[in-house]
């Protein structure tokens, strides 16, 4: 008979698929009770009552509510990159227009979400190691993402020249879109102008490529 030196019978394998779910019910825990209550208003027992654990069990998962958000960004942006990776694989060769549309509508704007990354922003303001943090995150998000879409606009005859300034550009315009957005929902014509944004960058940040 295996199991661990204790004499439970469980594995190595069962104990870290345990571990697992019970972070994966933390972080949709923390989700939902960011989203109610505010990250500044959140505490761990919260959190607790509402993944079903004890403090312990959080605190042998997380340090603190500050690393457990910093989790769930890590989360969300990883399933955002593969929903965007998908979106534009699918697009081919059939246009930008048709690129940008695809790439627009695998990360609409979620009002929950958002509401939570402002909070935890206007935190880690507040915070300079914090800061620095959140810093080198968006350094890395914006590294995993931005070949994505240069690998879409080659596929399309068109080169990127300075790919820094294309990231930048394309997360100023994603963040101030998806408040025009929140805040008219019911209103197609603001997703229109923001598919149209993202054109015009994607256009300004990118030439044709030169053929031999």
């Amino acid at each position: 008979m295996t199991g661990t030196p204790d004499g439970t019978g469980a594995t190595a394998g069962t104990v870290t698929r345990r571990r697992a779910r019970t972070r994966q019910r933390l972080l949709d825990a923390a989700f939902e009770v960011f989203a109610r209550e505010g990250f500044g208003r959140t505490t761990v027992e919260q959190v607790c009552d509402r993944a079903g654990f004890t403090r312990g069990a959080f605190y042998s998962n997380f340090s603190s509510l500050d690393e457990l958000f910093l989790a769930l960004w890590e989360e969300r942006s990883a399933r955002m990159l593969d929903d965007l990776r998908a979106a534009l694989a699918g697009v081919g060769a059939r246009g930008p227009e048709a690129g940008v549309r695809a790439a627009v509508d695998a990360t609409p704007p979620d009002e929950a979400w958002y509401r939570i990354t402002a909070e935890f922003t206007a935190h880690a303001l507040r915070t300079p190691g914090l800061r620095r943090v959140m810093a080198a995150r968006e350094r890395a998000i914006r590294e995993a993402l931005l070949p994505v879409f240069v690998a879409s606009l080659d596929r399309l005859g068109r080169r990127v020249p300075d790919e820094e300034a294309l990231g930048d550009a394309l997360v100023a315009v994603h963040d101030g879109t998806a408040v025009q957005v929140l805040m008219q929902p019911g209103d197609p014509a603001v997703r229109d102008r923001r598919r149209a944004l993202f054109m015009n960058v994607l256009n300004a940040y990118s030439t044709p490529r030169e053929t031999p």
